[in-house]
């Protein structure tokens, strides 16, 4: 399987999965600006909706969208209890997890990026994230991950996305679960794996 990915950027989340499974992927890297990738193909051919992540499995089908394709890695080692099983309460409340993550936390993080965003548009979403986070401080305040004990895929995302914070200069430092978290979750081999590969640590 091949990964088409952006350093730091939400194809890290699936990155580290399959790297806390063991499953091998060959990487290639995508200019996200010019969406050429660094072997000059044109990455819009690959994924039209041109954005990482984009998976393309061994028959060549393409899989897009984070929040699935960590599904997909998972369900092929259930054994690793990365996520529960299919068809499972436990199952649609991860589901939940991941929308709630992609929708509340991924797309507010969007206009922070834009230099184009003005101050107050700034201020505002960064008030809206800290709200959302609340929500996460207090989940991970008696719990090393949003699921109890088991790091689920759906750490792995908000672990990603909370990354951003520090290269934008949010200040999450109210909310000490979540940064314990962060923490946690950053010193897991499997996440250092995936991010010395993307060159994100030395």
């Amino acid at each position: 399987m091949k990964l088409y990915y952006s350093p730091g950027a939400c194809s890290l989340s699936p990155h580290i999965v399959a790297s806390e499974l063991g499953i091998a992927l060959e990487l290639e890297k995508v200019d996200t600006k010019t969406k050429l990738t660094e072997t000059g193909a044109n990455f819009v051919e690959i994924n039209p909706k041109g954005y990482v992540p984009a998976l393309v499995l061994d028959n060549g089908d393409v899989l897009t969208e984070g929040p699935a394709i960590v599904q997909y890695l998972a369900d092929l080692k259930p054994e690793a209890n990365l996520i529960p099983a299919n068809g499972t309460l436990p199952r649609y409340h991860l589901q939940s997890m991941l929308g709630y993550i992609n929708s509340e936390i991924h797309k507010s993080y969007s206009p922070l990026f834009n230099p184009n965003t003005t101050a107050e548009a700034r201020t505002e979403k960064s008030d809206y994230l800290r709200k959302r986070y609340a929500l996460l401080e207090t989940r991970l305040t008696n719990q090393d991950f949003l699921f109890g004990d088991q790091f689920t895929v759906a750490d792995s995302y908000l672990f990603v996305v909370t990354n951003w914070a520090n290269y934008l200069k949010l200040d999450l430092s109210g909310f000490p679960a979540l940064m314990a978290f962060q923490k946690r979750v950053a010193s897991r081999p499997g996440v250092q794996t995936a991010m010395r590969a993307e060159k994100l640590i030395d």
